[in-house]
């Protein structure tokens, strides 16, 4: 069982208190501070064809991996934006979890994640984020970094829920994913939605993120100073 605890409210961090030969592993950056005790070593996990996978997933190509070196080091990872960090106990979802662009901030060394290809073509073509998503298996504890809140949702067989893409953090496998067009040239020029909102089919339970940082930043760009 790992320990750990998930500190501040603003932008928070997740403390990992680890024993001898326990490991953990992020994303280039993440970590934000550590105790003495631990090592520290950067490879792809799982080849270079697996940290080329991740690029497009939109994650780092190569992975920090923090090994403890004796009993009680501590190795801590940041947020990058405001918003919640998200343990998940592996265990509950024996399939597998796909997650989105972003969402992943830690994990412990039995948990790989790699490339995972959305079922239908249309849906990466036109989902705004990207043919390639990640799943994520094994057992353990798993960290996702949430933009804003989460909102979780459990849906049953055949319920549907239409969610903009930049707002899904992740979803069972066992849920259909595609892509709907938005109806109506009004909505479509005038709704501020974007053309294509993402369908997610249960069953299975999907996690969703109040805040879409893609659009918050895009907001922000007519404020920026502009360059004479």
């Amino acid at each position: 069982m790992l320990n750990y605890k998930v500190i501040g409210q603003t932008v928070p961090v997740v403390e990992i208190l680890l024993q001898k030969g326990q490991k953990v592993y992020t994303q280039r950056g993440g970590m934000a501070y550590q105790s003495a005790g631990i090592n520290m070593s950067t490879n792809a996990r799982n080849g270079i064809m697996s940290g080329i996978g991740r690029m497009f997933a939109g994650e780092s190509m190569f992975m920090a991996n923090y090994e403890a070196l004796q009993d009680n080091a501590m190795v801590a990872f940041a947020s990058t934006v405001p918003g919640t960090i998200v343990p998940i106990d592996m265990t509950q979802y024996p399939q597998g979890l796909i997650l989105q662009k972003g969402a992943f901030l830690c994990a412990e060394d039995t948990i790989n994640t790699k490339v995972e290809l959305t079922k239908r073509f249309s849906a990466g073509l036109f989902g705004g984020e990207g043919f390639i998503l990640q799943r994520a298996t094994g057992t353990g504890n798993l960290f996702l970094e949430v933009d804003g809140d989460i909102i979780e949702k459990v849906l049953q067989p055949g319920e549907v829920i239409k969610v903009d893409t930049g707002n899904i953090v992740s979803f069972e496998p066992t849920m259909q994913y595609e892509i709907e067009t938005v109806k109506g040239l009004g909505n479509i020029l005038f709704g501020g939605e974007g053309l294509f909102l993402t369908k997610l089919t249960g069953p299975g339970r999907v996690m969703i993120q109040s805040q879409n940082f893609g659009e918050f930043a895009n907001r922000l760009i007519p404020y920026m100073p502009k360059g004479n």
